[in-house]
């Protein structure tokens, strides 16, 4: 494997806080008051139209508005609200000085992405970041996988290989074509992550160097 696509919130990110309390906010604009954060846990992962879709039972006009409420609070606030998991610089650092060719797939708006990262201060680590259009366009996780493989078009996908926390990871990979490994620390379930075909699932991000050199 010669290229490490990395999602982020759940595998980069603990942005728990952010996301959760973005939704929370969201929901009151339509008289919804949910006080227990983890409930919204489902929501970090998928594009969130298809969430307030899926557990709101929102119409599609209702989750696009309702996206638009959680992205008000998510811009100046929710964005900020996260921390860098444990060794993920070591093991970016070390993926570089290796010659990887490192990218961030997420489903977030990339504009979010690129603040996340340089939050944390890591963002000079990424030869690509890739996230979802503010216009839906590109919105899932095969979108925007996708999307890496249109701008960097000397990439081979059978050389690549995406690292996530959920089963919406596991699957956009497949449907991508490339192979997932997964994290267990994130918010994901990983008997899924396995029943969907991840080709291992790590406790520790640090686990991936030694892992690469298996495969």
């Amino acid at each position: 494997m010669k290229n490490i696509l990395f999602d982020l919130d759940g595998t980069i990110s603990n942005s728990k806080d952010g996301i959760t309390k973005c939704v929370q906010y969201a929901l009151r604009s339509f008289d919804i008051y949910e006080d227990n954060l983890n409930k919204l846990e489902a929501f970090i992962g998928p594009p969130l139209v298809d969430s307030f879709m899926k557990y709101y039972n929102f119409s599609e006009t209702e989750a696009k508005e309702a996206t638009t409420k959680y992205r008000q609070r998510y811009s100046e606030i929710g964005v900020h609200e996260a921390e860098i998991y444990p060794n993920v610089e070591k093991c970016l650092i070390k993926l570089k000085n290796e010659n990887f060719f490192i990218g961030l797939a997420s489903s977030k708006p990339e504009n979010f992405c690129k603040t996340v990262l340089a939050d944390f201060n890591i963002i000079q680590y990424f030869d690509d970041i890739a996230g979802a259009t503010l216009d839906g366009k590109i919105s899932s996780k095969k979108d925007v996988l996708e999307e890496v493989f249109l701008r960097n078009n000397n990439l081979k996908k059978e050389d690549s290989l995406l690292i996530g926390d959920t089963v919406y990871d596991v699957l956009g990979a497949k449907y991508a074509g490339i192979s997932c490994i997964g994290v267990s620390y994130g918010f994901g379930n990983v008997e899924e992550m396995k029943k969907a075909g991840a080709i291992a699932v790590i406790d520790d991000i640090l686990e991936l160097i030694d892992l690469l050199k298996s495969l």
